[in-house]
């Protein structure tokens, strides 16, 4: 059933040797690239190892329950750990997002709605700094445009994992499917009358590029500078250190005024611009491949309303994958795990079925 698994266990084995051998590290670049792959391999290997071990070890019980029935009951216990280790293994072989392991920079746009659209960001951005300190990700805010309300009309959040990542645990491998259209349904705080309105805001998540990820060419950029615009502060309305920085061959646009030096905005708008390019390949490359490596599970159709967050009802509804429940101040202090793994089971299902 798992025969082409011996390749990638001929390949976890040639790995191991190479990364024994001292020479090698001199490459960082190189080290690095092959300790990820044999780190991606092996729970593929040591799964597919206890998978072949549980099939032996079900022959000999069935001989042995020949001989005494008391073994019977050991080959079903048996048979049950083998379904569960040949679905493991089927998950575990399911083609991976190369991007899975990145880092992000996550924005939350208000849309239609108002003031009410801007507190409801505000209150998405909670729900993510909340999720990301429960899994021990660490976030910083690039850049914010509060409302008058207090909530915000814009705000980019760069999140990053610590230390050693799982397969799969990676910040974009679980914040990926968060991109589209959030819609909330709530009386406003500036409802006098007591009328439940909609209102929605937008939410583009993009893996963080590292600089060898991304090539850019000076010269294909243009670089204005503003006066920063705000509440009020230090540094704002005073001088010119917000940056916008164009792709002109692209037309992909980012800006920075939250620092205090020009400088300084002017990294972090790199650094933002860097991740859009890299996500704008991505999704060209996505849109030219087959249907079979395309998930149900659309995260790159940011136009589409993909939750809807009920307050009269406490309900949380994903209309991509069906799911809902009716926990929705929990969801919005951080426990968005059941949500995000809803979307990742669905999306292995259809690469399981592609497959």
């Amino acid at each position: 059933m798992f025969e082409a698994v011996e390749e990638l266990v001929a390949e976890h084995a040639d790995l191991e040797k190479k990364l024994a051998d001292p020479s090698v590290h001199a490459d960082q670049a190189n080290a690095r690239k092959l300790n990820k792959r044999y780190a991606e391999l092996t729970p593929i290997v040591a799964t597919y190892r206890s998978w072949k071990q549980t099939g032996d070890d079900i022959e000999t019980a069935r001989e042995l329950a020949a001989d005494d029935p008391d073994f019977a009951a050991e080959v079903k216990d048996l048979e049950k750990q083998r379904e569960e280790l040949t679905e493991k293994l089927r998950l575990l072989l399911v083609p991976r997002d190369p991007s899975d392991d990145k880092d992000v920079i996550l924005e939350i746009k208000a849309g239609a709605g108002g003031d009410e659209s801007a507190l409801f960001a505000g209150d998405l951005l909670r729900m993510y700094l909340r999720y990301a300190e429960r899994v021990g990700w660490k976030t910083e805010i690039i850049d914010a445009t509060e409302s008058e309300l207090g909530g915000y009309k814009d705000v980019q959040v760069a999140v990053k994992a610590r230390g050693q990542i799982e397969p799969g645990q990676g910040v974009w491998a679980r914040l990926k499917y968060e991109g589209g259209v959030h819609r909330v349904q709530r009386v406003p705080a500036t409802e006098s009358q007591g009328r439940i309105h909609t209102s929605a805001a937008g939410v583009l998540v993009t893996p963080e590029a590292e600089e060898v990820d991304v090539e850019i060419n000076p010269n294909d950029l243009r670089i204005d500078v503003y006066r920063s615009s705000g509440p009020g502060g230090q540094s704002v309305n005073t001088t010119d250190s917000a940056v916008r920085i164009t792709h002109i061959p692209t037309g992909v646009v980012a800006s920075c005024q939250n620092e205090k030096s020009q400088l300084q905005n002017k990294e972090q708008a790199l650094r933002i611009l860097r991740s859009r390019l890299l996500a704008a390949a991505q999704e060209e490359a996505e849109r030219e491949a087959a249907d079979a490596r395309r998930s149900q599970v659309r995260t790159v159709d940011r136009s589409e309303k993909i939750r809807t967050y009920n307050f009269p009802e406490n309900r949380i509804s994903d209309h991509r994958v069906g799911f809902k429940a009716y926990n929705l101040d929990q969801v919005l202090d951080g426990e968005l795990a059941a949500v995000i793994q809803a979307c990742v089971d669905a999306d292995s299902a259809a690469k399981l079925a592609a497959a």
